[in-house]
């Protein structure tokens, strides 16, 4: 039961790697130009701070998750693993959280405050981020099953009833 534990947390770290990886690479190279009125403008992910903590939050968390894969889980790295998972967990999450806002911003726009949209203009750089944040999804998503297969280890020996003593 404890290597199908282990084969298991492993397909999720290397699912997650593959995600952030494919997240970094797609926010990294979007960029897009459009002319109006003669002007050009070039729309790239580093002209949004929410973009550029997405890809940075993306870059730590992948760097973890290879780093985890190389250690082994023999070690006493498990216990610190729990609170590492945790931390990366949130991680993601917020960082996906304040790039699809700023996203849906560009998408549609936001008449109130008089923004208008932008990917009609720039559509191959939408594209991009889009595959990027669906990426950065996946990573978020399967991090936060395995954040749950880390704790149900740490604690299934807490739960594990021991054989009661007669007296």
């Amino acid at each position: 039961m404890a290597k199908v534990k282990k084969i298991f947390t492993n397909i999720l770290r290397f699912l997650a790697l593959a995600a952030t990886v494919v997240a970094v690479v797609f926010m990294a190279t979007s960029h897009d130009s459009a002319q109006v009125l003669n002007l050009t403008f070039t729309a790239k992910y580093s002209n949004t701070p929410a973009f550029k903590y997405f890809l940075i939050a993306e870059a730590i968390a992948g760097g973890y998750i290879a780093i985890s894969i190389l250690l082994s889980f023999k070690s006493q790295f498990w216990r610190l693993l729990v609170i590492l998972d945790t931390f990366t967990t949130v991680l993601l999450t917020s960082s996906i959280s304040a790039a699809v806002a700023i996203a849906q911003v560009g998408k549609k726009g936001n008449t109130h405050a008089g923004w208008l949209p932008v990917c009609g203009q720039v559509p191959d750089f939408c594209d991009q981020v889009t595959i990027a944040l669906i990426a950065g999804f996946v990573a978020a998503i399967s991090y936060f099953v395995l954040l749950l297969c880390s704790i149900y280890v740490v604690l299934s020996p807490i739960f594990v009833k021991l054989p009661l003593s007669e007296d």
